[in-house]
């Protein structure tokens, strides 16, 4: 693969919205006696050697070795380029939650610079994060007896970004990894979907501490919230009270017939009409 070479000039370390800056307080792992490179100069060549296009430290190092001249304009470089081993084993020592705190810092600056939101203030609508968890594609290493590695992630729909990303080590993990996912997340705003795995009382805490809304996912894993879902929403449409909405498919194949029922009650909130729950079955 070749790396893309146009690079346009570096922010300086003064501006508000510098690389350098906003990972300036990012712990470092390493121990102090043998330091020869900045722990944000390694960041800053490679997170600009991501974006022109590298996808592995070979790339990485290629890339910084490349524009040396232009990295010593803005960067003190007291070690020269890394190699790409130093690359990888500082990468892998790094607290994952505290890089993506330093990285959506230096994001939501580069936002404001150019007048742009994450979720727009005082929206009627509310807007949709979608949090799932998922095998990391080719993250598995089979011939060592690893498999691939979960990952749970909050998704921002509207506008097809991925807003962060917290790993497990397990699958049932997920409901212990999302509350530290949504603790990374401005939710102001939003309302956040998620399956059946994330229908706890503390994640549903979280979200409304942290400003949002939510649409949970039952099922009969959970028997008496689930008889007590259905039996509300029951009662709402025989007795057709307001606010109660009621939509019915039916698809039928050569083999087989999908039903789906799905009923949103809405109840006010202190943003006005909020979505609490969808029933489905």
């Amino acid at each position: 693969m070749t790396v893309n070479s146009d690079t346009t000039s570096a922010t300086p370390a003064h501006d508000p919205v510098s690389i350098l800056d906003h990972f300036a307080d990012l712990p470092d792992p390493r121990r102090e006696q043998g330091r020869i490179h900045q722990l944000d100069e390694i960041v800053f060549m490679a997170t600009c050697a991501v974006f022109c296009g590298a996808d592995n430290w070979v790339q990485i190092a290629d890339y910084a070795h490349s524009k040396i001249d232009w990295l010593q304009t803005v960067l003190i470089l007291p070690g020269g380029v890394p190699s790409h081993d130093t690359f990888r084993r500082v990468f892998c020592l790094l607290e994952p939650l505290a890089f993506q705190k330093c990285f959506s810092s230096w994001m939501t600056a580069l936002m404001q610079r150019r007048g742009l939101t994450p979720i727009v203030a005082d929206s009627p609508e509310l807007t949709p994060i979608a949090v799932d968890g998922k095998a990391q594609r080719g993250s598995a290493r089979r011939t060592v007896g690893q498999s691939a590695l979960p990952v749970v992630t909050a998704w921002a729909i509207e506008n097809h970004l991925t807003l962060g990303q917290v790993a497990t080590d397990a699958k049932s993990d997920e409901i212990t990894a999302i509350p530290e996912l949504l603790e990374l997340l401005d939710l102001n705003g939003a309302v956040v979907t998620i399956d059946a795995m994330g229908c706890q009382k503390d994640i549903a805490a979280k979200i409304i501490d942290r400003g949002g809304d939510y649409v949970l996912a039952v099922k009969e894993n959970q028997p008496h919230l689930y008889e007590d879902i259905a039996r509300a929403f029951e009662e709402a449409l025989d007795q057709g009270s307001p606010g109660v909405d009621f939509t019915e498919c039916q698809t039928e194949g050569v083999r087989s017939v999908a039903r789906r029922q799905e009923v949103a009650a809405r109840s006010p909130t202190r943003r006005g009409s909020a979505t609490r729950a969808f029933g489905s079955g």
